[in-house]
């Protein structure tokens, strides 16, 4: 029997009630790093918030923002 996967976007928040969510997905990306800064990249708490901005954010966004983060000149406040 086929295993099924469960597909899940990030929740409603009430801090973005417009369609438009750019200010969500990067808000969720500065919540995940943080939260990795915070208690180590091992730890199941900080998932939630990656697959938040995974499912929110443009790959493209996500890539130019590492690459940012790698070379210091990320302006997030991490």
């Amino acid at each position: 029997m086929a295993e099924q996967i469960e597909i899940k976007t990030a929740p409603a928040d009430f801090r973005f009630p417009t369609t438009n969510q750019t200010r969500h997905c990067f808000t969720r990306y500065i919540e995940y790093h943080r939260c990795v800064n915070a208690k180590g990249e091992a730890t199941a708490d900080c998932e939630k918030f990656a697959k938040y901005y995974r499912s929110l954010c443009p790959a493209e966004w996500v890539e130019k923002w590492n690459e940012q983060r790698e070379n210091g000149t990320f302006a997030g406040p991490l």
